[in-house]
């Protein structure tokens, strides 16, 4: 569904998906990046464990929440990737403290 562009010569920076290298260009967001690692969604319902994905892709509907470099609740989709960076699925609930 979701495919790069092939004119797209950025450079690229490398990130961690759910423990997996992935190479995806700079300025991607964290969304993006789940996208390229093919990862199928990003979060599960904390209410009914159903596996939701981004939609919106533009901070609206934050179904992309994820959990970045430890944190959790981040929506993917307003995240700029950058080298190194941790992105993992965000399963339930986020865990307080």
């Amino acid at each position: 569904m979701f495919r790069r562009l092939p004119e797209d010569a950025r450079a690229l920076v490398t990130v961690e998906v759910e423990g997996r290298t992935v190479a995806v260009p700079a300025g991607s967001s964290a969304a993006a990046a789940a996208l390229i690692a093919k990862l199928g969604y990003t979060r599960t319902s904390p209410a009914t464990g159903e596996k939701r994905a981004g939609y919106c892709f533009m901070g609206v509907c934050f179904d992309c929440l994820m959990v970045i470099d430890g944190e959790p609740s981040q929506q993917a989709c307003l995240v700029t990737v950058r080298e190194g960076m941790r992105i993992e699925r965000q399963l339930g609930a986020r865990r307080l403290g």
